[in-house]
């Protein structure tokens, strides 16, 4: 069970670095441009990756 949470944290360092370390400069726009998003909506667009994550989970373990 151990190694399943350490597979888990790398796979999501790895998602997580695959922008920046493509490309940057888009990056930074992205960034700059959720600073500037009003939270609600920025909870809202959160709320639909996680339950879409916790769907995905679900179903992976059918």
């Amino acid at each position: 069970m151990d190694h399943l949470w350490l597979q888990v944290i790398g796979l999501v360092l790895i998602v997580e670095a695959l922008l920046p370390f493509i490309s940057p400069r888009r990056y930074r726009a992205m960034a700059l441009q959720m600073a500037s998003t009003p939270d609600g909506v920025l909870r809202s667009i959160a709320l639909v990756a996680l339950l879409a994550g916790v769907v995905l989970l679900s179903l992976a373990h059918r």
